[in-house]
C-alpha cells in the first residue's frame, strides 16, 4: 500500500476529534443565514484551542498574533457571520446571542472536535461563556481575555475611565450621549482619545498569515452594541451573565490589560467567582492585549495551557 494512503487511512480510522486529525487548513461551515469562514493553523499535537473574536461584528485577524501557540496545538479561528471572510449580512433577525453560539457549534462539528479549549476576547468572552453554558461537554478549559459579561458593569467601568480623561473630552462624550450626535467631530475625537488610552495603545501588529483584506461589520456592532465602546444603545443593552460564571466547572484563566476597558479590578472580581480560576494583568496594555504586549499575552496563555492535561 502507498505509505501516504496508509497515513490517511490511519487518520480516518482513528476518528475525528484528536489533535492529529486537525491539520492546518481553511474552509467554511454552514450556519443559519450563510457560511462562516474558519482557519486552522499550527501543527502542534496538543489539545486544540478555538478562539472567539470580539465585536460583535469584528474579525478574527488579531488572533494571528498567537501563531506561536500553534507550535504546541492546533489554533482554530473563525469570523462570526457578517464580518471578515464569512458571508456578509445586515439581517437583524440573525443577530441573537443564540445564533452566535450555534456558529461556534457549527465550526466544532465541521472539525469533528470532541475535546478542545476556548479562548475569547472582549465580546468573544461572552460568546465563550454562552457556548459553555449550552454545550459544556467538549470544552476542557476557558481563557477569558479582556472579558465582557455585563453591559451594566462594562458601562460603569467606562464611566470610571472617562472620569480620568481631560474635562473637554468628558464634555464631548456627555454632549454626544445627551443629544445622540454620535457622528459629530467632537464625539468622534473623544472616541479616538478613549481608544488610544484604553483600547489600542500602540500600533496594530501585522502577521504574514493575514493575507486577506477583510473588514469588520459596523452595522452589526452598532445594532448589537452601540456607536462606541463606552456608549451602549443596542440589543445587548440589558445583557448580564455574570452570575453564570459560578457554574463553570473547568479550569479558567482571566486576562486583562493594565489599562484595559475591562478594568483589572472588575476582572479580578470575576475570577473570585470561580474556585481555582487564575488571573493575570498584562502590563503596558489596553484592551488590545495581543497588539500592545503580544509577548506577555502569549506567555501567560501558553503557561495556562501547558499545565492542562
Amino acid at each position: 500500500m502507498d505509505p501516504y494512503l496508509y497515513f490517511v487511512l490511519v487518520i480516518i480510522v482513528c476518528g475525528c476529534g484528536t489533535s492529529s486529525s486537525i491539520l492546518p487548513h481553511e474552509g467554511y461551515a454552514q450556519v443559519k443565514g450563510g457560511r462562516v469562514w474558519y482557519r486552522v493553523f499550527g501543527e502542534g499535537k496538543g489539545t486544540p484551542i478555538m478562539m472567539l473574536h470580539g465585536g460583535p461584528g469584528g474579525t478574527s485577524r488579531s488572533f494571528y498574533q498567537f501563531e506561536e501557540i500553534g507550535k504546541d496545538r492546533p489554533v482554530i479561528i473563525f469570523d462570526q457571520l457578517g464580518g471578515g471572510r464569512s458571508d456578509y449580512h445586515t439581517d437583524t433577525i440573525l443577530l441573537t446571542v443564540d445564533n452566535f453560539v450555534e456558529q461556534v457549534e457549527a465550526v466544532r462539528k465541521e472539525l469533528g472536535l470532541t475535546s478542545f479549549y476556548l479562548h475569547g476576547h472582549s465580546w468573544g468572552t461572552a460568546l465563550a461563556l454562552e457556548y459553555y453554558l449550552k454545550y459544556p461537554q467538549a470544552v476542557k478549559a476557558i481563557s477569558f481575555n479582556s472579558p465582557y459579561f455585563s453591559t451594566k458593569v462594562w458601562k460603569a467601568d467606562a464611566d470610571t475611565l472617562i472620569a480620568s480623561l481631560p474635562d473637554s473630552i468628558q464634555q464631548y462624550i456627555r454632549t454626544g450621549e445627551q443629544t445622540h450626535t454620535f457622528d459629530s467631530p467632537e464625539y468622534q475625537r473623544a472616541n479616538i482619545f478613549f481608544v488610544k488610552n484604553f483600547g489600542l495603545r500602540t500600533e496594530r501588529r501585522k502577521s504574514h498569515l493575514d493575507t486577506a483584506d477583510v473588514k469588520s461589520n459596523k452595522f452589526i456592532y452598532r445594532y448589537m452594541w452601540g456607536p462606541t465602546e463606552f456608549t451602549a444603545t443596542g440589543s445587548l443593552l440589558n445583557y448580564d451573565r455574570i452570575e453564570s460564571l459560578r457554574t463553570i466547572r473547568v479550569p479558567v484563566l482571566f486576562i486583562t490589560g493594565a489599562f484595559d476597558e475591562a478594568r483589572p479590578q472588575t476582572v479580578q472580581r470575576f475570577q473570585q467567582m470561580i474556585p481555582g480560576a487564575k488571573f493575570t494583568v498584562i502590563p503596558n496594555a489596553g484592551h488590545s492585549t495581543m497588539h500592545d504586549n503580544k509577548e506577555e499575552n502569549i506567555k501567560v496563555l501558553k503557561a495556562f495551557l501547558d499545565q492542562l492535561k
